[in-house]
């Protein structure tokens, strides 16, 4: 058998010095990027050591940490939101259906705490069952009515307890919502019932008042005719008064004596009386008869 065609391939040496120095080069990066801890902007790192959680915690910006030895964990600080679903009842025993949002963060100085005590899942651990206590305990305050017409009074209380659970474990409150309340079928029709009535009252309230105002004004239009009716009659009496003062004013016995006979007809009174003027004329001759 002929060998001649087989090619007999052997490394040099030289090829293998190659090889180890890539091979050095490659652990040695691997070696620098594993020994870079970067902190991503609005977070803090808290460095692990064979398990080890360290007090202290990263601020942002490029670390360096041992390699293959030490881990990088980042805690966020930035504001999150927690939303969840919350049951309760109410002051009146109604049962309460809330939809809340939590808007929250961790306090960069409690990052390695946290983590440490807590875990990353802290919002499972701390966050909701707080919620719920917190819910609980402040709508039961309240009847289903004032939960309702009250909303930021509850919603600010309710912030107040929150915050008082879950601040010494580093996590700072920064807004609560309450997004919805739900109520039971039987307790959304009486509160419609009850605005249907108070609407019918305002409704009649309203008419009430404006038949008040329409009586008051016709009540004032009489009373305005009536005064002016009687200062009528008052001005036609003092001008008739006046007229009499002058006419009483420019009569005398002439005067009188002159209008009687005026109006006498010729014929002689059968009675004398000291109404009779033509007495008084002496018309009938009883003057003369008496000299006589």
């Amino acid at each position: 058998m002929n060998n001649s065609n087989v090619v007999d391939f052997k490394p040099s040496k030289k090829t293998g010095k190659i090889v180890a120095i890539i091979a050095v080069l490659i652990i040695i990066l691997v070696g620098i990027i594993s020994a870079l801890a970067i902190v991503p902007a609005g977070s803090t790192g808290v460095i692990v050591t064979f398990g080890k959680v360290s007090d202290a915690a990263l601020n942002e910006g490029l670390h360096f940490k041992v390699p293959f030895a030490q881990e990088l964990v980042v805690i966020s600080n930035k504001i999150q939101v927690y939303e969840a679903d919350a049951s309760a009842v109410s002051k009146d025993l109604q049962t309460v259906s809330s939809k809340i949002a939590v808007n929250f963060r961790v306090r960069t100085d409690s990052s390695s705490s946290i983590y440490k005590n807590i875990g990353p899942d802290y919002q499972t651990v701390i966050l909701m069952p707080a919620v719920q206590e917190s819910m609980k305990a402040v709508s039961a305050k309240y009847t289903a009515e004032q939960l309702i017409t009250e909303r930021n009074k509850v919603g600010n209380e309710i912030k107040e307890q929150l915050e008082s659970k879950v601040s010494d474990y580093g996590i700072q409150i920064e807004k609560f919502n309450i997004v919805n309340f739900d109520f039971s079928q039987e307790f959304n029709n009486a509160i419609e019932a009850k605005q249907v009535a108070e609407q019918n009252l305002i409704k009649t309230k309203t008419e009430q008042e404006q038949a008040i105002v329409i009586a008051e004004a016709e009540a004032k239009k009489k009373v305005i005719a009536a005064d002016a009716e009687a200062e009528a009659i008052k001005t036609k009496a003092d001008a008739q008064a006046k007229a009499n003062k002058q006419l009483s004013q420019s009569l005398n016995e002439n005067l009188i004596n002159y209008q009687a006979i005026e109006k006498w007809d010729g014929v002689m009174p059968k009675v004398a009386s000291s109404a009779n003027p033509l007495v008084s004329l002496d018309l009938d001759g009883t003057s003369e008869k008496s000299a006589e």
